[in-house]
């Protein structure tokens, strides 16, 4: 296991245990009084409480956890076990501690799914940037994720939790509580993928303007990288060059100013790109989510 600098674990742990906060704050505040499953392993234990009141929810989910987290020791390594335990264990505890001090009246249902969901999916994804998880669905999310490299962490959490969520229907006879839960969990995965993916999008621009140099040279002088493509005026036929150009979401009113200031009449259309990688950019790992 690669050593660690203090700077990196102390961060790590930060992110921990703002994660566990975050969401033992949602389940105690926005789920459990609403009636409303969080699913995967938290909501089967859920279930099991429901039906043995006398064992806590939260020792359920460690203990409900313990052979997924062996079945990840040969995938995960033990660096990311070992956070995912600490994850496991800082979350579960502070789910019950929370639960005893705090008793979070009922509210209106939307505003639980809405607010919960975000809370929820916020918390879990500044644990996943760790490489950590609560176990469970995540867990099992990020074990899937080396399988299905297509599909985003949010949504194979979305995936797994709907099982559990209809188990959920079935033993609480409310169908309406598990449609609600539904919503907050659909709302927590794209929280989960704004929070890990959110870092790394940037912007794509395409830039087409009769001072092809004089804008070449604009652009270089903000250290962007920029690349000419062929192309080919649909009206005129005349042979033209497009400039494409990628940069952080925070230099677009630069980029944008620029192009103005070099040629008011350039064509200018800029987009969203899901993930860009390269020298200034992220840089591709087997490991990433």
């Amino acid at each position: 296991m690669k050593s660690l600098s203090l700077r990196t674990v102390l961060k790590s742990a930060l992110l921990i245990a703002l994660g566990a906060a975050l969401y033992a704050l949602a389940f105690n505040w926005f789920f459990l009084p609403n009636g409303l499953t969080l699913g995967g392993f938290t909501g089967a234990s859920q279930i099991v409480n429901h039906l043995l009141p006398a064992v806590p929810i939260g020792v359920l989910t460690i203990v409900m956890n313990v052979p997924l987290f062996m079945l990840g020791v040969r995938r995960m390594g033990v660096g990311l076990l070992i956070s995912s335990l600490c994850a496991t264990a800082a979350s579960s505890l502070l789910l019950d501690l929370l639960g005893a001090l705090v008793t979070f009246p009922p509210m209106e249902p939307l505003l639980a799914c809405i607010y919960g969901g975000a809370l929820l999916g916020a918390g879990v994804g500044l644990m996943l940037l760790v490489n950590a998880t609560t176990g469970g669905t995540e867990l099992l999310a990020r074990l899937l994720k080396f399988r299905f490299r297509h599909l985003s962490i949010g949504r194979l959490c979305l995936i797994c939790d709907l099982v559990v969520v209809c188990l959920y229907a079935l033993v609480f006879r409310s169908v309406h509580n598990a449609l609600y839960s539904i919503i907050a969990l659909y709302i927590s995965s794209h929280t989960i993928d704004m929070v890990l993916y959110g870092s790394r999008t940037a912007q794509l621009a395409y830039i087409i303007s009769g001072k092809r140099d004089q804008m070449r040279q604009a652009l270089l002088q903000l250290d962007l990288g920029i690349t000419l493509l062929p192309a080919t005026g649909g009206f005129s036929g005349d042979p033209k060059q497009v400039i494409l150009c990628a940069f952080k979401r925070n230099q677009i009113a630069a980029v944008k100013a620029k192009v103005h200031a070099v040629d008011p009449e350039a064509f200018l259309i800029v987009c969203q790109a899901h993930e860009v990688l390269g020298e200034g950019f992220g840089s591709y790992s087997q490991e990433n989510l």
